[in-house]
């Protein structure tokens, strides 16, 4: 089995690793073709043959890691190792729902998945970062194009590149905080290093400001001060020294100039002596007992 071989090339021995560890295997043998499977690593290794029932393998998962820690209250750790099998044989909604049921259950201390996001639509892949709490991905470096190299220069430099990459990962904290950590990685023959990123095409200099040029005076020059002076503001009487009247919508018994019209007509007023010069069009309350609204002016600073 490749997870036995795995153990062994760590220099893990296989045969005391049933005390922590227990291999729920739906790569071998998902749709139960085979008849007789290996029995190497029995103890340690479990076969599930119908990956497409998702209740049936979270109630396997639940009693593999229940042999570990029994029925109290230890917790146990769920890795998966690729979640692109399980949508091979199952819709999107099932999977993310034994996700989080998995995550909701009382023993599951932590979940880990992995997932090649090139191989599925944008949507699957968001709908599983909704459901996680940390995100982290592989980039890979790849080489610059330059026109001048030639093929076999350009082919050293990818194999050069191809165990190289950045190691990109986002956690999601309380209250909406979102934090990200950046290292780069390197894969050899002794295993994975990690180093921080020192590319000078990543870092900002200090030294050059970010914020924008403007230019602007914070006092006014005498030209400018006599142009402002010169602006009539809408909200400032124009009353030329004349007395100034507010009127607050209602019919007033000194100006004879209105004609008594009854009120429940609501009938326009037009103004006989201004007929040369154009008419004033007055408009009245339908009772005295009103509220006065929006043509009243308390304050006094419109220019009505």
């Amino acid at each position: 089995s490749f997870y036995l071989k795995l153990l062994k090339q760590k220099g893990i021995v296989v045969s005391s690793s049933s005390k922590w560890i227990r291999i729920l295997d739906c790569y071998t043998d998902p749709l139960g073709w085979i008849d007789q499977p290996s029995t190497e690593g029995s103890s340690l290794i479990k076969l599930h043959k119908s990956v497409s029932d998702l209740k049936r393998l979270f109630s396997s998962i639940i009693e593999a890691g229940r042999e570990l820690v029994g029925d109290g209250k230890t917790r146990f750790c769920v890795a998966i190792d690729s979640v692109n099998e399980l949508l091979r044989h199952s819709s999107m909604p099932l999977v993310s729902g034994l996700l989080t049921d998995l995550r909701s259950h009382a023993q599951v201390s932590s979940l880990f998945w992995s997932l090649n996001s090139d191989l599925h639509q944008e949507k699957v892949t968001n709908a599983l970062e909704y459901i996680s709490t940390m995100k982290a991905n592989l980039e890979p470096l790849c080489p610059s194009s330059d026109g001048g190299k030639n093929a076999l220069e350009s082919l050293f430099s990818v194999h050069q590149d191809f165990g190289k990459g950045r190691f990109h990962v986002r956690f999601k904290l309380r209250k909406g905080r979102v934090r990200v950590m950046s290292e780069e990685y390197h894969v050899d023959h002794l295993g994975i290093n990690f180093s921080p990123i020192s590319s000078p095409d990543t870092v900002v200099p200090t030294t050059k400001s970010l914020l924008p040029k403007v230019q602007f005076n914070l006092q006014l020059s005498e030209k400018e001060r006599v142009e402002k002076e010169k602006v009539v503001l809408p909200f400032e009487h124009q009353d030329h020294g004349k007395s100034t009247e507010i009127y607050d919508g209602r019919r007033s018994p000194v100006d004879g100039k209105i004609d008594a019209t009854p009120l429940s007509l609501g009938e326009l007023q037009i103004d006989e002596t201004s007929s040369g010069k154009g008419g004033e069009i007055i408009y009245f309350r339908d009772s005295d007992d009103e509220h006065p609204d929006s043509d009243e002016d308390p304050d006094d600073d419109l220019d009505i």
